[in-house]
């Protein structure tokens, strides 16, 4: 539970409410925690990237025998790759059936407005997913730092090198202020409530 986190110890003997609290005052800034994620699957490695001076955070699961230090790098790499691209599943068998079922019907749709045959709709929509799915899988995409490989490929590379298979497993990616909806008001409503009108 979130109650349980902010009570662990960090960092020493404070918890991680009491370190929370200090931030808060010495920055100025309010702040909350208000999602974590335990990971812990057997046999996977975990390696993380932090981007723009903590605004991202990304942590990615290699499943793999080989030790945490020689998986460092191409870890750090492909949490790069979640952190600049946001792919949404690490590969096809992670995509949620609702979401491939709602792009499908959207895809038919579009299709049909272009004036496109049925008969030939289902073929087109096909090609068209395969192709949304190697932007929103994560081992399909293109590698950021070698866009002549895929994620997958790049992986592989490394495995290939160290002698023992590696599989990405798990992401996580946060953004700070990911998900929180923000007020908007009309600026001339706005300023009509500060004159008292």
């Amino acid at each position: 539970s979130l109650e349980a986190f902010m009570a662990l110890p960090y960092k020493g003997e404070e918890s991680v409410q009491d370190t929370l609290t200090n931030l808060i005052a010495r920055i100025g800034e309010n702040m909350s925690v208000r999602r974590f994620e335990v990971l812990e699957t057997p046999g996977v490695k975990y390696a993380g990237y932090v981007h723009g001076g903590g605004k991202i955070g990304v942590v990615i699961g290699l499943e793999t025998e080989a030790d945490a230090d020689a998986i460092a790098e191409v870890g750090k790499d492909v949490a790069m790759q979640v952190a600049s691209m946001r792919p949404r599943f690490v590969d096809e068998s992670g995509i949620d059936p609702e979401y491939l079922e709602h792009e499908k019907k959207i895809l038919i749709a579009q299709a049909l407005k272009e004036g496109k045959p049925e008969n030939i709709v289902e073929k087109m929509v096909a090609g068209r997913l395969k192709k949304e799915l190697k932007e929103t899988c994560l081992v399909e995409q293109s590698f950021v730092k070698d866009s002549e490989v895929t994620v997958k490929e790049y992986v592989d590379s490394v495995a290939k090198q160290l002698g023992t298979p590696i599989r990405v497993a798990e992401m996580l990616r946060y953004e700070v202020g990911e998900g929180i909806e923000k007020k908007e008001e009309c600026f001339a409503d706005e300023v009509a409530k500060q004159m008292g009108n």
